[in-house]
């Protein structure tokens, strides 16, 4: 029996039908601006998210990394919340790359509070970086897949343009929010100078993500795409799994969230002592035990493989358990019978010795 692999919504394969899809795609030269299903792409991503423009990227790190290109310049300094992904698993893009100085700032479930942020802005002096640009990741992975509230986000842009900053909204799960939520996509995207959402994780296509904003910024953007190796030739094969994802597999998202909401309130009824699910907004379930450090977290992680669960330590923090397209409710519910049998035989289950981990 393969095991259920709950380690991210990344590992999703496609099915025949999109299969289908990207062999009638028609395809053409995406360097050269022919690609007339990348081209497709690329309308209905902005359509959707209410932008002039989109631009169709192997990665959302490229995407993120793209948005903070076009809106900096080297030695210029971004705010972003601690725990997002622009700060934290893109290898320091933003110093490396284009000589920007990342901000965090702490942020409760990925929320940075709006006078925080207005705080955090330089002044205007020759000694200093000047504030250009403020980051925030919806849904936020680290607080647990939690959503960003549309008026926190309408609060952060209407800031944004009184101190004349940019804006960009990492939106890898921007979906997620929206079905959980019943708010439209283009409503959060509406916040933000520039967003970016995955094709490739709830949404299921093998790779792609989408940058979407002003049509200056996205033409800026194609060039420095270029820049980064990521100009593809044929995109349309993927571009048309990504068409395909939006079309077929946004509803189905809820499926997810129902059953992360299941996995969390198993948890939570075993009533561990010392172990506690956080109840998820979208299709993330993150699990703590008290007094658990990394080492504990990695031996569970093994503990789940050997039963055919694949999970992920996260920062030797907590177990991260993610649902997708290809986990049914059954084996959800199967993980969650492996995942109470793991956390009541460990070793220190409800332990208050330990350290809690870097």
């Amino acid at each position: 029996m393969p095991p259920i692999d709950l380690r991210s919504d990344t590992v999703t394969r496609p099915d025949e039908a999109m299969y289908e899809a990207l062999r009638e795609a028609p395809l053409g030269d995406d360097v050269f601006g022919d690609d007339p299903t990348a081209r497709r792409l690329e309308e209905r991503a902005a359509e959707l998210l209410g932008k002039e423009a989109a631009l169709f990227v192997p990665s959302g790190t490229m995407g993120n990394s793209i948005a903070i290109a076009v809106s900096t310049r080297p030695g210029d300094e971004a705010i972003v919340e601690a725990s997002a992904h622009s700060v934290l698993f893109e290898v320091g893009g933003a110093a490396r790359l284009w000589g920007v100085q990342m901000l965090p700032l702490a942020g409760e479930g990925g929320a940075v509070p709006v006078e925080a942020i207005r705080a955090a802005v330089k002044p205007r002096d020759i000694h200093i970086p000047r504030t250009r640009l403020v980051i925030l990741e919806q849904t936020s992975n680290l607080a647990g897949g939690r959503i960003l509230p549309l008026p926190y986000l309408r609060e952060v842009g209407e800031l944004r343009r009184e101190l004349g900053l940019g804006f960009h909204l990492d939106g890898a799960r921007l979906f997620n929010a929206a079905v959980a939520t019943g708010v439209p996509a283009r409503d959060f995207a509406a916040c933000a100078d520039t967003v970016m959402f995955c094709l490739s994780k709830g949404l299921g296509a093998p790779a792609g993500s989408v940058l979407t904003g002003p049509r200056a910024a996205i033409d800026e953007g194609r060039r420095v795409r270029k820049l980064l190796g990521g100009g593809l030739r044929q995109a349309g094969i993927l571009a048309a799994c990504g068409l395909h994802a939006l079309e077929r597999n946004v509803a189905r998202l809820a499926e997810d969230h129902a059953n992360a909401r299941a996995l969390a309130e198993a948890v939570r009824a075993a009533g561990i002592p010392g172990v506690e699910a956080t109840p998820p907004d979208t299709n993330m379930v993150y699990v703590r035990v008290r007094g658990a450090g990394p080492e504990d977290y990695r031996r569970r992680v093994q503990d789940l493989r050997e039963r055919g669960v694949l999970a992920l330590a996260v920062l030797g923090k907590a177990l991260r358990l993610v649902f997708h397209k290809d986990v049914t409710a059954e084996e959800g519910r199967r993980a969650a019978r492996v995942l109470l049998e793991v956390l009541a035989a460990a070793p220190g289950a409800g332990s208050e010795g330990g350290s809690e981990g870097g």
